[in-house]
């Protein structure tokens, strides 16, 4: 428990140190007056798309742009879950050296927009009508006090089982729907000789096994209660124990042996046949598409079992980094672009995500997309914030419940009561901090 509370700590007192250098830098006395630049004609962008099928929807990008006379400048750090990517942000902003724009998602963009960071992009908002065809979850996920801060790119959906379809259909399987059908599953895979889930040890990929199982053991509002609220009293509820008990006996039906792994290693292995089902979030599907194998052919997905109704969710969105005038026009026709039909339509496919706009045409989209697409617009009581996926809580509050979560999945002699008391008290904790 004490170590609980001296990691929350650290974690509090890194982040403060880092927004009182970046506020520094922020509210410095400006430099003397330049000469007015000519505008830009290129524009660097700084994101952590690396994979075949993100390296191909942010080409899509650069080739749009480009028409409009800028050429992108790529600037990709490897790394899953944009950590690196996050940590090269932050070095590049406190040495004065911004990209033109930049990869920021769900809270963080209301972080970064607090110090004053983010170029504002109302007219180019107001201008494509983005409050209406937007979708009010993702339009109130780009502003910060009433100006808009970033462009949304796509929406991915979380809660994503895909499966081998003509395995499932040899062994007259249907994709699980709860619990009890999973385990059905995994017994008859597991008979046939089949691995029945495949999964990477790395923190954030257990994570996103743990909120997919939480969601479906405790319901939305319970998830919102201790991922968005950190309410410390929902520690104590017994749907928690029972969500962690579920993850440990996920394990027995793991591919063997169970390792740390990028997640684009954990979706080859799932397309080499190694075991029958993945969760992961739907840009798995985009690498699978990449590596030759057709959605709705060989593979296919389907919602997380118990959670058919509901899109746990991440957006991607693009934020405008600096006050150098030369690089606003620029700036402003990526924003502009970003939101468009076309790109939307062409991104997304390629991504594996879903459009951000209320008025995308669902003909051209796969049966996982459309799923995604049509439960996302059914209304925010279907809408769930991803934790791991920085939608829910701010970056010292999802470290620390990842934590949590991932000590208590490789150390089997942690019990669900232990983990209990400790995320009561690093909830305490980060209330605490919130309240400073």
């Amino acid at each position: 428990m004490g170590a609980s509370i001296r990691q929350v700590t650290w974690l509090a007192t890194r982040g403060r140190l880092l927004r009182l250098a970046l506020l520094g830098l922020a509210c410095a006395a400006p430099p003397p007056a330049l000469p007015a630049a000519a505008p830009e004609s290129s524009l660097q962008v700084l994101h952590w798309w690396t994979s075949a099928g993100e390296r191909r929807a942010a080409r899509v990008l650069a080739s749009r742009l480009g028409d409009e006379g800028i050429e992108w400048k790529d600037n990709a750090v490897p790394g899953g879950a944009g950590l690196g990517a996050g940590k090269v942000l932050k070095s590049r902003v406190l040495a004065g050296d911004s990209p033109g724009a930049t990869q920021i998602i769900g809270v963080s963009v209301g972080e970064w927009a607090a110090l004053g960071l983010l170029r504002e992009f109302d007219s180019v908002a107001a201008a494509g009508n983005w409050s209406r065809v937007l979708f009010p979850t993702v339009y109130a996920l780009v502003q910060h006090q009433g100006h808009i801060v970033a462009a949304p790119l796509g929406i991915h959906r979380i809660n994503t089982l895909l499966y081998n379809r003509k395995l499932f259909a040899r062994l007259q399987l249907a994709p699980p729907a709860n619990w009890n059908e999973f385990e059905q599953a995994a017994r008859k895979l597991r008979a046939a000789g089949v691995a029945p889930l495949v999964q990477s040890s790395e923190p954030w990929q257990v994570a996103t096994l743990f909120e997919n199982l939480l969601l479906a053991e405790g319901g939305p509002e319970y998830y919102r209660d201790l991922f968005v609220r950190l309410n410390p009293q929902a520690a104590a509820d017994k749907r928690l124990p029972d969500t962690l008990s579920r993850l440990r006996a996920m394990k027995a039906w793991m591919q063997a042996p169970l390792e740390e792994q990028s997640w684009t290693d954990t979706v080859r292995r799932f397309a080499r046949r190694e075991a029958a089902m993945l969760v992961m979030g739907d840009w798995a599907k985009a690498e699978l598409n990449e590596w030759g194998h057709a959605t709705d052919d060989e593979f296919s997905c389907a919602p997380m079992p118990g959670t058919a109704r509901l899109h746990l969710y991440s957006v991607d969105t693009l934020a405008m980094l600096g006050s150098d005038s030369s690089r606003m026009t620029a700036q402003e026709k990526l924003a502009k672009l970003v939101v468009t039909p076309a790109v939307q339509q062409q991104f997304n496919a390629a991504k594996g995500a879903v459009p951000v706009r209320r008025d995308a045409d669902t003909a051209g989209m796969d049966s996982c997309a459309r799923d995604s697409w049509m439960t996302f617009a059914s209304g925010a009581a279907a809408q769930v914030p991803s934790l791991v996926h920085r939608m829910a809580a701010d970056e010292e509050s999802r470290d620390a419940i990842i934590a949590e979560v991932h000590r208590y999945f490789m150390n089997d002699s942690i019990t669900e009561a232990d983990v209990q008391r400790r995320l009561a008290t690093v909830l305490r904790a980060l209330n605490l901090r919130r309240r400073k």
